[in-house]
């Protein structure tokens, strides 16, 4: 018998279609593999299994009188607890929020899987707020790494990577403000989207503003794309989202790299110590593109690291989500968010207007690089997954998350499309990203690109 939950999107669409086995076969294997894992990974919030089975079984359904309701029918998926889903309270990893509500809307990437037939497993877990780069809260506690469950799994939509990298849901909703699907997805081994912002719509609108983004977490580029093109129209609740694609992502898959022009960065410049583990993985598929035929080269983007503006960005959001709590709420919070948001309700106008002309020069220096390069490749992270339930790795002397972020962030800045593309492993066996990077609006070549990666240039 073929393990269902090793199956791809793709994969088990083309098994309803030809009746190898059912989207029920499908969502009772994906719900007990997310059953087994729970105790010790923590990637749920809840599991919806009743719900699942109950979906799974309409779908049957339609697949049995050969009327799929959509391009994902009775493929399991879960969502990131950030996001709306009918039904099931969105607590956000946060005690402030009550469980109490009618939990009546979804968010509109959430609506457009419901539209075509996609089987909702359950809600993944979330730092506060998805306030950092690893995925612990004070309502769920830690959740861990799919391999090693003493190392953190990364954040903030760490749930839907383990979920995703163990099988539990071939699909997987996150969303990034500075790196939040790419980083878990570098360290638990799978693939990961930030696609351009507004290519996905959001509501409601995230309280760090323009820089969050949602983005598909999957095996490979393939389910990304597929899932992207179902995601990635318009709502009218959003009114910064882009209008509807051109083309399919899906169909777009087949380019290839051959003739791309490819600008390797190793360091950014300099700017950033890379693991050598992380540094060799990475110069190896590096290599592998221009055997596919990219033209490829060293070169840096002209760019400082805009730490300080993205935190003034990111601490006044946090002040801003912590706005209306009093006291009694804010003594329940997570202590590092709680500190942040202090520090951005101390920020003016004038400091968020001056970081936002960081973020704009940033972003004209970066549209100027892709008139050279279409494609701009980093490591994802300079580092392996760390020990779980910390904030940045023993040892590092960083503060906040960003010190081990650096390569992740400043691409939400920008609002450019950027994907993790697993690469290989380190010395301990754990998984390496490489990180592609685009010009706006072409999210297309980094799936092209991560698409040949994967598959071998097929």
């Amino acid at each position: 018998m073929t393990d269902l939950t090793g199956l791809t999107a793709v994969q088990l669409l083309d098994g309803y279609r030809a009746g190898a086995f059912s989207p029920v076969d499908a969502t009772r294997a994906v719900l007990e593999r997310a059953e087994r894992i729970q105790p010790e990974v923590n990637a749920f919030v809840r599991i919806t299994a009743e719900q699942a089975l109950a979906q799974a079984r309409a779908s049957a359904e339609r697949w049995r009188r050969g009327e799929p309701a959509g391009l994902l029918d009775g493929v399991p998926v879960t969502v990131k607890d950030i996001l709306l889903m009918r039904g099931a309270p969105t607590l956000k990893g946060s005690k402030t929020i009550s469980e109490q509500g009618t939990w009546d809307e979804d968010a509109p990437s959430v609506a457009r899987l419901r539209a075509h037939g996609a089987v909702f497993i359950g809600k993944t877990t979330t730092p506060e707020f998805g306030w950092k780069g690893v995925t612990d809260s004070p309502l769920t506690g830690v959740t861990r790494h799919p391999l090693d469950p003493a190392r953190t799994a990364g954040g903030s939509s760490g749930g839907a990577a383990a979920a995703v990298a163990l099988g539990a849901g071939p699909l997987a909703l996150g969303t990034d403000g500075g790196g939040s699907v790419r980083i878990p997805a570098s360290f638990c081994g799978i693939f990961a989207l930030k696609p351009t912002y507004g290519r996905v719509p959001l509501y409601p609108a995230s309280a760090f503003g323009t820089l969050a983004h949602v983005g598909p977490m999957t095996r490979d580029a393939a389910d990304a794309a597929l899932l992207l093109d179902v995601i990635g129209a318009p709502d009218s609740r959003d009114w910064s989202a882009l209008g509807p694609a051109s083309g399919s992502f899906l169909e777009g898959l087949s380019g290839g790299v051959r003739g791309l022009r490819v600008a390797y960065s190793p360091s950014l410049g300099g700017q950033v110590a890379v693991r050598p583990a992380v540094a060799s993985a990475v110069r190896g598929a590096v290599e592998r593109l221009a055997g596919l035929g990219a033209y490829v080269e060293e070169a840096d983007p002209d760019v400082t690291d805009p730490v300080d503006a993205f935190h003034t960005l990111w601490f006044t959001g946090a002040a801003r989500v912590t706005q209306r709590l009093g006291p009694d709420q804010r003594a329940l919070l997570d202590p590092g968010l709680r500190e942040i948001a202090a520090l951005g309700a101390r920020r003016s106008a004038l400091d968020y207007l001056a970081a936002v002309d960081v973020r704009a020069e940033l972003g004209r220096r970066m549209g100027r690089f892709h008139d050279s390069y279409d494609l701009l490749v980093t490591p994802t992270l300079p580092i392996t997954a760390f020990e779980a339930g910390a904030e940045v790795p023993k040892g590092s002397g960083h503060r906040r998350w960003t010190g081990w972020t650096p390569f992740t962030y400043p691409f939400n800045m920008t609002q450019q499309p950027a994907a993790t593309v697993p690469v290989g492993t380190d010395g301990d066996g754990l998984p390496v990203g490489l990180q592609l990077v685009a010009a706006r609006h072409r999210d297309d070549l980094v799936l092209r690109a991560a698409h040949a990666l994967m598959s071998g240039g097929s």
